[in-house]
């Protein structure tokens, strides 16, 4: 069973109709036994990592998911549910995240032009990558859909899988281990996004814990 964490996420209606369109057995939950006990976990997210970090520590479940991160089981995080992995946010001031992930989420460049970034661009593979069963039947280049005005510095580039340039390059996918997490919205990004849904339940399928509902 896969763990779609419900902390109060506008994105969540949209995010379980997308992984139970691709054949995700999953159960929405904001119990934080729930999330500690599941085969895998996703962590969607829009609107303030402050206000994100602070629902999560209100349920119990911002203590378990480093805990989780580090179990081995997979785990996918979407948006804001990718920035709150990090060390720190710079959004309305500097404020701890969940320390999963080495960085910090920063405010894009005035030079970017219209921020927030709403609507479709580009994510590149970096090559060590380019054959991950997250990114399969993918094409390098291919659109997804954001929408941030923030985005993730992490430390170490080596877990950077994509890329995206808006006034800056910034890691738009980040894998590690059974580690995963995007800027983008996969749940609005069309065929692509889906296709990304279903290679995580294929990653969760494989990991031997999980099965596929018809």
């Amino acid at each position: 069973m896969i763990a779609v964490i419900n902390y109060g996420a506008g994105n969540l209606p949209n995010a379980v109709r997308a992984l139970r369109h691709v054949g995700a057995d999953l159960e929405v939950t904001d119990d934080p036994a729930v999330v500690r006990a599941a085969d895998a976990v996703v962590l969607p997210g829009v609107g303030a990592t402050a206000d994100t970090m602070r629902s999560l520590r209100d349920l119990g479940i911002a203590q378990v998911l480093p805990e989780v991160a580090a179990s081995g089981r997979p785990f996918l995080g979407i948006c804001v549910g990718m920035q709150v992995l990090l060390g720190a946010s710079e959004e309305f001031g500097t404020h701890p995240c969940l320390g999963v992930v080495g960085g910090t989420v920063r405010r894009l460049p005035e030079s970017a032009g219209k921020i927030p970034q709403i609507g479709w661009n580009q994510v590149r593979y970096s090559p060590s990558f380019a054959r991950h069963p997250l990114l399969a039947d993918i094409p390098d280049g291919s659109d997804f859909y954001f929408v941030h005005s923030f985005y993730c510095a992490v430390d170490d580039p080596a877990i950077v899988a994509g890329r995206t340039d808006y006034g800056i390059d910034f890691p738009s996918i980040i894998v590690r281990d059974n580690l995963a997490a995007v800027q983008f919205h996969p749940e609005k990004s069309g065929r692509w996004g889906l296709q990304l849904l279903r290679n995580f339940v294929q990653i969760c399928v494989h990991s031997g814990t999980h099965q596929v509902t018809t």
